[in-house]
């Protein structure tokens, strides 16, 4: 398996960074929110001294060109050198795959305010974080702050923690991420215009001198996919159901893997398409959002051309191969979600439908909040189809044909669901996968017990939420969709698709 390609205006250090699975013994939980009136005082970055600064990507140029390992050359040192074994400043770093630190000042002896690099080739999109540090202390109290983050509401308000990776925990105790962080604030930084808001957060440090890192999620990187994909094809059991193919090289020319997943020898009947990383340039060089054109992939599935989203307009590709010899029961991608926790589901009602086909848009979702009902929000689902949402995966394929349609969002925090107040572990997050697959099995029973059951509890739901009588009687077919979403409790149905 080929080396992740980088731009060549990226700097890539040559360590390779793993990080152990592990899956802590108790459930995480949310920190307390402090509120957003309580913003904490930090000195000013002039005032301060800055220890970590790369040279960031010029606002208004574009992508010419990738190479293995990034940049040619030597590395500059953008890390501020230690002074002597008693210098207690942290040493950063981030030039490796899926981090995006761009600048760190220290503004008091353990007090540090950050900046993100935006998304490659934009000025914005930072909300995700990924970075190193080093020469740590155990005893003091740490303070750091993100001072360019992008939105306005975040889920640390509501008790969302980071993350972090202690190597020397790694190495003697087999711990892996954990969340940390005492004092976790989400608050608006300046009046500028666009504005921008500011997370920080308290930490101690368990060992001194220890190497750490903080992430904003559980990074899962390029590497990461290429490691897993390794070990896949070398054990003969799971290789037998499933092959690796390429679908089409990204514009960096990373390989977008896809999976075939179906019985031995044969092709026909019952198989799984999966393409486990759509924007693979986007993960290695640590976007939040944005492919290598500086754009979200998730809103250009009806004008993407092969040239520009590759990914995108190659699986939009195989999934009319695929319509033309048979039907596609269910298209569903996968994102994370910064501002709402749970799981949940958007699908697609446009309206005009018979009322049976409207109700078993919701029948999927329905399931799934029966089998994961610590985690699936059938609540927070949505399913009206916006005019700002046509470019988006879920429903490109619907308007190509593929009726039961969904993105499938998942909170970067956690569940507040069936008694639980807890961040999701990678444990939990692998659990959606078999969980979403013994719904399709339900879904796809031939005995449609199950199926009629949800078809008239989703009804009596809807009852319910525009105010009927149960067993009154009367069509959905001539209610809007935009009524239906305006009646159902649960979130603001303008919260956007997720992160892919």
């Amino acid at each position: 398996l080929p080396a992740p390609r980088w731009p060549v205006e990226c700097e890539v250090i040559q360590e390779t960074i793993e990080h152990i699975e592990w899956v802590p013994p108790e459930p995480e939980p949310f920190c307390p929110p402090m509120g957003l009136e309580q913003a904490p005082d930090t000195l000013g970055e002039e005032q301060g001294t800055v220890v970590y600064h790369t040279s960031p990507v010029l606002q208004g140029s574009c992508f010419t060109c990738a190479r293995a390992g990034g940049a040619p050359g030597p590395l500059s040192s953008p890390a501020a050198p230690l002074k002597g074994p008693q210098d207690t400043t942290l040493l950063f770093e981030s030039r490796f795959e899926s981090g995006n630190l761009q600048k760190v000042i220290k503004v008091g002896p353990y007090e540090y305010v950050l900046t993100l690099r935006p998304d490659l080739y934009t000025a914005k999109h930072t909300q995700w974080f990924y970075f190193r540090v080093q020469n740590t202390r155990r005893e003091p109290l740490y303070r750091f702050t993100i001072a360019n983050m992008a939105k306005p509401k975040s889920l640390y308000g509501q008790g969302l923690r980071p993350l972090l990776y202690s190597q020397q925990d790694a190495q003697s105790h087999g711990i892996g991420w954990r969340r940390v962080g005492t004092d976790v604030r989400y608050y608006r930084g300046s009046a500028g215009e666009p504005p921008v808001f500011r997370l920080s957060w308290t930490v101690r440090f368990p060992h001194d001198g220890d190497t750490c890192f903080f992430a904003a999620c559980y990074p899962y990187t390029y590497s990461d996919l290429q490691r897993y994909l390794r070990a896949l094809a070398a054990d003969p059991a799971r290789s037998r159901y499933c092959a690796v193919q390429a679908l089409c090289r990204s514009l960096a020319g990373n390989t977008v893997y896809l999976l075939t997943i179906t019985g031995p020898g044969s092709l026909a009947g019952k198989l799984f398409k999966v393409v486990p990383m759509l924007n693979p340039d986007g993960v290695v060089v640590g976007n939040s959002r944005c492919s290598l054109v500086g754009r979200d992939p998730n809103r250009a599935y009806g004008t993407a051309l092969p040239g520009s989203f590759p990914g995108v307009w190659h699986l939009r590709a195989m999934v009319q191969r695929v319509l033309v010899e048979r039907e596609v029961v269910l298209y569903c991608d996968f994102h994370g979600h910064s501002r709402k926790n749970n799981v949940f589901m958007y699908g697609c009602d446009a309206g005009g439908d018979g009322s049976r086909t409207r109700l078993r848009q919701r029948v999927f979702p329905l399931m799934l909040s029966k089998n994961a009902p610590d985690k699936f929000s059938f609540a927070s689902c949505k399913f009206q189809v916006q005019k700002n949402k046509e470019g988006t995966g879920r429903v490109s394929m619907w308007r190509l044909g593929v009726s039961h349609s969904y993105t499938l969002e998942v909170a970067f925090s956690g569940s507040t669901l069936g008694g639980r107040s807890s961040h999701f572990s990678v444990e939990d997050l692998e659990s959606l996968g078999r969980l979403l697959c013994d719904t399709l099995l339900d879904f796809c029973d031939p005995a449609p017990a199950k199926l009629q059951q949800c078809l008239a509890e989703a009804d009596a739901l809807l009852r319910w939420q525009m105010g009927r009588e149960p067993g009154s009687g009367g069509s959905w077919s001539d209610v809007s969709p935009s009524e239906l979403e305006s009646s159902t409790s649960g979130s603001d149905s303008s919260v956007s698709d997720g992160i892919p």
